[in-house]
């Protein structure tokens, strides 16, 4: 074991240089066919061309919140970018397969990755080779980009571009849902709370028909009026006010009630209608979800393949197993299994 350790330790410092040379002729003959042939291969591959757009994500989704709620003190970040936790929501959108599947449909791509309808797998390789040629990433500034490849320069612009305008309809669209389900609980309380100060608005009419207008200030004139009439004997005049006390005593109560009941709903009401019409904003009106940096355009060269690449790498690994198969045959020929 340690005489071969030792031929191992002496091959590698001493002799590699030799053996390189020994067998010269025969590496060069496999690095310049594994070169020939990678070059004639890399001609078979369909060249590709990149298409990329950019975007920042937002910083906020709701509209009456940074532009109607007079509390938010933070009404300029509607023009702020958004930060880690925006761009992996929006990472997490654009790798849905809600804009996946309308992509696919928009474009035909079944058709456009030459996959058969027939194939039993259909749907496994059309996933497969979207996943392949569609990818979307976060760089180290935040913003999200959205990479296609495409054999036609032109189909990879427009699906980067489909797959821009999709993000901002796909999330608008899951937020309007439950923007909409807000909006119909608060509609709902606004308009109940709206019958209930008309009926107690018609009720307080009926009363003030009657003649009571302001409880506590008629009563205290009525009973001033009624000294001085008692005062001067005047019977019709104490007959007069008396009926205005006993329609006072008869409706004060309830005028009393009703007056508390509709200040205490209106101020209710005024609370529920700045939630109402943020909600009604919210459920109704449109924002973009991100900003644009670079929108993708047709490119002009291709991305893939990089052909002088795959000859190198293909022409070093075919170097690199040469030498492993040219040590086995010496060693073979060294301890006498074969004779040259």
């Amino acid at each position: 074991m340690t005489e071969n350790n030792q031929e191992i330790k002496d091959f590698n410092s001493t002799n590699f240089f030799i053996f390189l040379w020994n067998w010269r002729k025969t590496l060069i003959i496999v690095i310049i066919a594994a070169a020939v042939v990678s070059a004639a291969a890399s001609f078979l591959i369909t060249p590709k061309f990149k298409s990329t757009v950019v975007m920042f994500p937002t910083s906020t989704n709701s509209i009456s919140k940074a532009l109607l709620d007079e509390n938010n003190t933070t009404k300029a970040d509607i023009l702020d970018f958004g930060d880690e936790e925006q761009a992996e929501q929006l990472l997490q959108i654009l790798n849905s397969s809600k804009i996946r599947d309308r992509v696919i449909q928009r474009f035909n791509l079944a058709e456009h990755y030459g996959i058969s309808p027939d194939s039993k797998y259909k749907n496994t390789y059309l996933i497969q080779e979207y996943n392949d040629n569609i990818s979307f990433k976060r760089t180290e500034f935040m913003a999200v980009e959205i990479n296609v490849l495409d054999k036609d320069p032109q189909m990879a612009a427009d699906i980067a571009n489909t797959i821009s305008n999709l993000l901002d309809s796909t999330k608008n669209a899951m937020q309007k849902e439950r923007a909409k389900r807000g909006f119909e609980i608060v509609k709902s309380n606004y308009e109940s709370l709206q019958n209930e100060i008309k009926l107690l608005d018609d009720s307080l009419k009926y009363i003030r028909q009657k003649g009571i207008n302001d409880y506590e200030t008629q009563s205290e004139m009525i009973n001033q009026e009624l000294a001085i009439q008692i005062g001067k004997s005047n019977a019709k005049g104490i007959k007069s006010l008396q009926d205005k006390l006993d329609t006072l005593a008869k409706y004060g109560g309830l005028y009393v009630t009703l007056r508390t009941n509709v200040l205490y709903k209106t101020e209710q009401f005024n609370k529920i209608k700045a939630k109402f019409d943020a909600a009604k904003v919210d459920a109704e009106e449109y924002i973009p979800q991100k900003f644009t940096v670079d929108n993708a355009f047709k490119a002009e060269k291709k991305t893939t393949p990089v052909r002088w690449l795959i000859v190198v790498v293909s022409s070093f690994s075919a170097f690199m197993l040469s030498i492993l198969v040219l040590i086995f045959i010496e060693n073979v020929y060294k301890k006498g299994i074969l004779k040259k």
